[in-house]
């Protein structure tokens, strides 16, 4: 059988998943574009590094812990909570510090690392997740480029949050079983 486009595939997903409410169909071409990156980096060897602002800390640890769950029947992967693999990572906040810090990770992480930001713009880690392009970025009240905005003030956040790392969860199964393609 030959792999599904992308799209399709989440659309698909989306319809079918109980789990993942309509919201998310409306605004699955800007899911795509950046999960789909996202996706393909990690399928090739790629550290996930998740920085959630203070308030989201619960969800960087529920991300770390429900993507290399022991009942998971794929391979491991890389995911880890960054303030708990760098606990100075609070202090860092000049441009300088923050090159200094990805040029560690650069040496830690040979086969290549991005930051997956969940958070407020207004946040101290914000500055480092926007130390490089190529980022997975859910900012919240901010829209920009190659971020998948949401709000803050929103009362459904939390849910939406579970609904989509559950998207993300399914499609990174998808992706490493060759279920989908990316072109």
């Amino acid at each position: 059988m030959s792999p599904t486009p992308f799209d399709q595939w989440t659309l698909k997903t989306i319809r079918y998943d109980a789990s993942i409410m309509n919201w998310l169909e409306e605004r699955r071409y800007e899911w795509i574009a950046l999960a789909s990156d996202a996706l393909q980096r990690i399928v090739s060897g790629q550290s996930v590094l998740v920085l959630t602002d203070n308030e989201r800390d619960w969800f960087a640890r529920y991300i770390v812990q429900s993507v290399n769950r022991s009942a998971s029947t794929r391979p491991f992967v890389p995911i880890y909570d960054l303030k708990e693999l760098f606990p100075n990572i609070q202090n860092f906040t000049t441009n300088e510090e923050i090159e200094l810090l990805y040029d560690m990770f650069s040496i830690s992480f040979a086969n290549g690392f991005f930051v997956w930001y969940i958070g407020r713009p207004t946040s101290k880690y914000v500055k480092i997740a926007k130390g490089r392009e190529d980022n997975f970025l859910w900012i919240m009240d901010e829209d920009m480029q190659n971020n998948f905005t949401l709000k803050s003030y929103d009362e459904l956040l939390d849910l939406k949050l579970v609904q989509l790392f559950r998207l993300f969860d399914k499609s990174l199964d998808a992706a490493m079983f060759g279920e989908v393609s990316f072109s």
